[in-house]
């Protein structure tokens, strides 16, 4: 998943070990010092700075597990035993040396050359992604808001399509400078400005996948009600892009307030990531039932009787159209959404953060750039301008446009129209079919 992102979106920190590992050894101490029983014979149990030794008698060896947070750096993963003995004289001494030969202990294991060239790839690669999608997002909002003929409800929706893989784009490059350029993660009590900062990257990769959600209901709206009020349910559309998921952020900040969770809030393994994973689970999962139901109406639309095209150009349409709805429903998501994280890893760092930082760019270039309609509005202007110049300034010219309905298919499937049982049932499908 991108978040996440990510992760999502995450490139995995030592630091983020060191203090798990920190977090785990004051917590061993202090369970050990509750337990601790001061006898007169024997060894009293004992706390040396890495693990805690029973009480034993004199003569008794004492073998215990290696600490797990060991684990963070050892090589190979085998669990492995630690060993003392209890002499008249006390415990023997166990130095660093021992620890590292008999648990294993290697700090240098936590990522070798060849991961750390690899996720070095990744980063590169995802910024660049974002970067690309960031100034066509830009360019393209800025064309549709110029432009008062494309002004309508389905084009305010992309704007705020486009807007949320802006802010999402913004807040990876804002992550990244904190946790990596200015190295916040170098203290495991790190500020409220960084916790601030990876907040409001969540924000941005979770209205991102909500706005997803909400083009797909709007399509799907369109295409299955007969009677539908754009006007009516677009506040509600900016409810569920902007509103619910800063109602599923601020829960999840409250938790992880409540819970007084250490570091930067960056790792994401722990109970309250459920929160923010869930919704955005769910979001992937009806956009693609929401593509089934589209993809199967629009079949259903072509088969209009005598609606005078061959089979094969139908297909043709409809493969067109499969293949214009799946950046613009995040379809490539459900791919890996539901299988396991530890599953071909490196694969999914791949789809999810490489490919996926390139969505803003072929959503801006799909329904914008390549829209018929906006191309044929630019050209007008064009013309006008040209000829503006060439008759002088004072010269009214007036050509006529493209209404601002926006039936162009390559932004808006055009078979909005059910097939109708009276006559003119198939010059309807024929209209529709014609957009395409």
């Amino acid at each position: 998943m991108l978040w996440l992102t990510f992760v999502s979106d995450e490139v995995v920190s030592m630091q983020n070990q060191i203090c798990d590992m920190m977090m785990e050894i004051e917590k061993g101490k202090h369970m050990c010092e509750a337990q601790i029983k001061n006898r007169t014979t024997g060894c009293n149990g004992t706390w040396d700075k890495i693990t805690c030794w029973p009480s034993a008698e004199v003569g008794e060896v004492v073998t215990i597990p290696c600490p797990k947070y060991l684990l963070y750096f050892s090589g190979d993963g085998t669990a492995r035993n630690l060993s003392k003995t209890c002499t008249a004289d006390g415990w023997t001494s166990i130095s660093i040396d021992s620890y590292m030969m008999d648990c294993a202990y290697n700090p240098n294991s936590t990522m070798d050359d060849d991961a750390g060239e690899f996720y070095t790839a990744i980063k590169l690669g995802y910024t660049i992604g974002h970067s690309v999608s960031l100034i066509s997002l830009v360019v393209a909002i800025t064309i549709l808001c110029f432009f008062r003929k494309l002004h309508c409800t389905r084009n305010y929706i992309h704007m705020h399509l486009f807007v949320s893989f802006i802010l999402k784009a913004v807040t990876v490059f804002f992550k990244d400078v904190v946790l990596f350029d200015v190295g916040e993660t170098d203290n495991c009590h790190s500020s409220i400005g960084c916790k601030a900062v990876v907040v409001f990257f969540q924000y941005g990769i979770m209205v991102s996948y909500f706005w997803l959600l909400v083009e797909g209901l709007y399509l799907h709206a369109l295409l299955a009600v007969s009677f539908f009020s754009e006007r009516k349910y677009f506040w509600w559309y900016i409810l569920i892009g902007w509103g619910a998921p800063a109602i599923f952020i601020s829960a999840w900040v409250i938790t992880k307030t409540y819970l007084n969770h250490p570091g930067c809030w960056d790792i994401i393994d722990d109970s309250p990531w459920w929160i923010i994973k869930t919704p955005i689970l769910v979001t992937i999962l009806v956009n693609f039932v929401l593509f089934i139901c589209i993809i199967w109406i629009l079949r259903q639309k072509m088969n209009c009787p005598d609606i005078g095209r061959k089979e094969s150009n139908q297909f043709s349409r409809l493969a067109k159209s499969t293949l214009l709805l799946i950046p613009l429903f995040g379809i490539n998501y459900i791919i890996f959404a539901f299988i396991p994280d530890h599953i071909h890893p490196q694969v999914r760092m791949v789809f999810d953060l490489i490919l996926g930082s390139f969505q803003g760019f072929v959503v801006a270039v799909l329904y914008c750039f390549l829209n018929a309609e906006v191309q044929a509005e630019i050209k007008r202007k064009w013309r006008r301008w040209m000829l503006q110049r060439f008759l002088g300034s004072n010269t009214k010219y007036q050509q006529p446009s493209i209404g601002s309905n926006g039936n162009n298919f390559s932004t808006q499937i055009t078979l909005l129209t059910r097939c109708s049982p009276t006559p003119r049932r198939a010059s309807v499908c024929q209209d529709h079919l014609s957009g395409m």
